[in-house]
């Protein structure tokens, strides 16, 4: 029989953990619940305990047909005829008595793997945890049946990680093992809970192999209700999450179909009226807001994340832009998005001066495994940073020179775009757009858009009432915004009484409201043979 890890729990005897209760009774619920494979992890107990508490956990897993690993300790799977173990890259190994630290991969690993495999019976299960793409290699080389893949999260139960992966770094270890010519199982592992399973499960998964499963500590251990939560964890794990969706194959002709389909695609924002919750820099709020109502949608300019509970609820879209970066934004950022994603509403992310200090450059990390995002939106110097491509430093929210050609930033969007399987607009004198399969350049726009306070930060809004209004295919959403936005800046840009930015501004707005109003009686001439696009082939 096929080995099952999708809901794969890894126990925890501390007393914060149990408090007060019994081990196996929580063991025993969460089999009842669904869990799947149990893994026995005590670094403390002597071996007399290890082996007694071993005992009797398998008598319980035997009784669901679920397989008992030991942690580290081969010489426990063999007293108490477990069906396999599990061992860490780094932690003490102890093998038929004789304890040896696991410093040096390459010396030790296969040497462990070879006894634990004479020791233990044929069928004998053998998890290997690994943390980069080099341990993952080297662990199927050495025969695991298994990886455990970690750390996603930090976690309390993982104080002395090498590396947080997250979903881009699991991701990594698939897409590179998915070749190796073995099937081996996968399971993720640190800091996965109810809130993030499905995301976890969505993200990580690379075009040819997905997560078999995830494993679980604290969120069923530690749970007043182990069976319910377990059973929650199989039906999340069994189940896509609101928010995912699968870009569309290029057509042969996808920048001219694409442009045939954008005027009702306005149409259809413009009579949605969507509703468009800002999490947004204060310096931009009030142009921002008037963009938006300009355009015919509905903004509400709150930095308050427990208000996003409420406000998910009308299905409309959420902005973050961290362009006032303050202690307090991180928690109110990640409780917004958490409220938007589990109802699978768009969330888009605009990382202003993602690379400017550190404080902001960690921010990105947090607030990137911290949710799933239908849109990241940033100049050269952002994406850089969120894709992690770049050490550089930005002066302010300023790109900075680019230091990539047209073809190297469209890499770029597509490549961000497939590993978080969202779109990326990359902003710029040209905007590339990409969901991953489809990559679009767009070069229409004006330069007093680059002169006004708020123009850059305005386009994650339009973007988010484009994707609130149709969410089907996100990159023709969020080119229908840009286009309706940068061809409004052109008409205004053209008036006679316009002279800079200053008298730009009104223009601009006015021009916005005369597209709105124009879109909503069907009349289409303000974009016939406007668009400036074409597809991007890499």
């Amino acid at each position: 029989m096929p080995l099952d890890l999708s809901v794969y729990l890894v126990t925890d005897s501390t007393p914060a953990i149990l408090k007060g209760r019994d081990l196996c009774t929580v063991v025993e619920e969460a089999l009842k619940g669904g869990a799947t494979i149990v893994q026995y992890r005590d670094k403390t107990s002597d071996t007399g305990d290890l082996i007694q508490t071993a005992k009797e956990l398998h008598k319980i897993t035997k009784s669901h047909g679920v397989p008992l690993l030991i942690n580290d300790r081969v010489d426990v799977a063999l007293a108490v005829g477990a069906e396999g173990v599990h061992l860490g890259q780094d932690d003490m190994c102890t093998i038929h008595g004789l304890v040896r630290p696991q410093l040096i991969l390459t010396d030790t690993l296969s040497a462990d793997i070879e006894e634990a495999k004479k020791l233990l019976p044929k069928d004998a299960i053998i998890g290997i945890s690994a943390s980069s793409v080099e341990e993952a290699q080297h662990a199927i080389d050495a025969g695991a049946d298994y990886l455990g893949i970690g750390t996603m999260f930090a976690t309390p139960t993982k104080t002395n990680t090498k590396h947080i992966l997250g979903t881009a770094g699991t991701q990594a270890i698939l897409d590179a093992i998915s070749d190796s010519g073995r099937n081996v199982g996968t399971v993720a592992i640190g800091g996965i809970n109810l809130s993030n399973v499905q995301r976890v499960m969505y993200q990580s998964k690379a075009p040819r192999k997905g997560l078999d499963g995830v494993a679980i500590v604290s969120a069923i251990m530690a749970a007043d209700d182990p069976r319910a939560v377990a059973e929650e964890f199989v039906k999340r794990i069994n189940s896509r999450p609101s928010f995912a969706w699968e870009p569309k194959a290029p057509r042969a002709n996808e920048a001219a179909a694409l442009v045939e389909e954008v005027p009702q695609i306005v149409q259809k924002m413009v009579k949605a009226h969507p509703l468009v919750h800002n999490m947004i820099n204060y310096v931009v709020a009030n142009f921002v807001a008037n963009v938006t109502l300009a355009m015919g949608a509905s903004p509400i300019m709150s930095p308050y994340g427990e208000e996003a509970v409420d406000l998910a609820k009308f299905d409309g879209a959420l902005v973050i832009n961290m362009g006032t970066l303050t202690r307090e934004s991180i928690p109110n950022y990640l409780q917004a998005i958490k409220s938007y994603n589990e109802r699978g509403n768009p969330v888009v992310y605009d990382p202003v001066g993602a690379a400017a200090t550190q404080v902001r450059r960690g921010a990105v990390k947090t607030l990137m495994s911290g949710g799933y995002f239908d849109l990241i939106k940033g100049n050269e110097g952002e994406i850089r940073q969120v894709s992690g491509s770049s050490n550089a430093v930005q002066r302010g929210v300023d790109s900075g020179p680019s230091t990539l050609d047209g073809q190297e930033k469209a890499r770029l969007a597509r490549d961000l775009a497939r590993r978080e399987r969202n779109v990326v607009l990359l902003t710029g004198a040209v905007d590339y757009l990409s969901d991953g399969e489809r990559v679009i350049a767009v070069e229409n726009g004006h330069e007093f858009l680059g002169q006004v306070t708020g123009t850059g930060c305005a386009v994650g809004t339009v973007s988010g009432c484009f994707l609130a209004a149709h969410p089907s295919d996100k990159l023709l959403a969020v080119i229908s915004g840009l286009l309706m936005y940068e061809i409004a800046a052109e008409n205004a840009a053209s008036k006679d009484y316009v002279r800079g930015p200053g008298s730009f501004v009104p223009a601009f707005l006015d021009e916005l409201y005369a597209i709105r109003h124009a879109a909503l009686k069907g009349d289409d001439s303000w974009f016939s043979g406007r668009a400036k696009i074409q597809e991007i082939k890499l």
